[in-house]
């Protein structure tokens, strides 16, 4: 299931990112890399924030429809 779907305060483990290049590497360093877990703190209309190596990260809609999780 894709990030954007998810609900809230559960944990989820990155099964597939789906950005190319240099967004890919952005991604990656902010933490979201496959096999890594993450915790939905919240989600509003614009995005998820979420809890990714012991930070929070904002991220868009538009990068969580990309990012491909499954509950752990």
């Amino acid at each position: 299931m894709i990030l954007a779907l998810t609900d809230a305060e559960k944990v989820y483990v990155i099964k597939k990112i789906l950005v190319e290049g240099d967004s890919h590497r952005y991604i990656e360093s902010l933490g979201f890399v496959c096999g890594g877990c993450l915790t939905i703190v919240s989600k509003t209309d614009n995005g998820v924030i979420v809890n990714v190596k012991d930070s929070r990260v904002a991220i868009s809609n538009e990068i969580a429809c990309k990012i491909i999780v499954e509950p752990e």
